[in-house]
């Protein structure tokens, strides 16, 4: 018995092969959002640099509120702040100057004073004074590296 549905009835709905192809195109679309969206590893290698800059300056001014020197000691898995007492170099322990790991991918440091016969000193020391030497600290990583440098001033960039 032949159906009694007008043509305009049956003509209404999406066909199986018309939601396949909106279905290939919308995963499409998410696959290539997802791929746009992965971080740059030099963005978060230099992010890494900035970071790092931020907390030298910090720590040259905490060392001259408190009258003591405060070292920065690169480490195999991050870095740390040791503070100079009567006893010798503790580690700090606060929210600000506390251990730190890498972030960005880093994998080694080098602390070179430009001119100093270009010999790699394993901590940078912030006296008590705001003037200091020139210093250049420079981050490796797998994708390349970042070079952080004081001024002698209290200040540091990243190039």
């Amino acid at each position: 018995m032949p159906s009694r549905m007008s043509p305009r009835a049956r003509a209404a709905g999406f066909t199986l092969l018309e939601m396949l192809v909106v279905l290939m195109i919308a995963g499409l679309l998410i696959s290539l959002a997802s791929i746009s969206l992965t971080r740059n590893p030099r963005t978060d290698l230099n992010e890494e640099a900035q970071r790092v800059a931020l907390l030298l300056e910090s720590a040259g001014d905490e060392a001259q509120v408190r009258a003591q020197p405060i070292a920065w000691q690169p480490l195999s898995g991050g870095f740390r702040f040791d503070v100079r007492t009567e006893d010798g170099w503790r580690p700090l322990r606060d929210d600000l100057l506390g251990p730190r790991r890498w972030e960005g991918g880093v994998t080694g440091v080098a602390i070179n004073y430009p001119g100093d016969d270009d010999s790699q000193a394993s901590r940078l020391v912030f006296g008590t004074e705001a003037v200091d030497q020139p210093v250049q600290i420079t981050l490796f990583s797998a994708v390349g590296r970042a070079t952080i440098v004081g001024t002698g001033t209290g200040r540091f960039e990243v190039r």
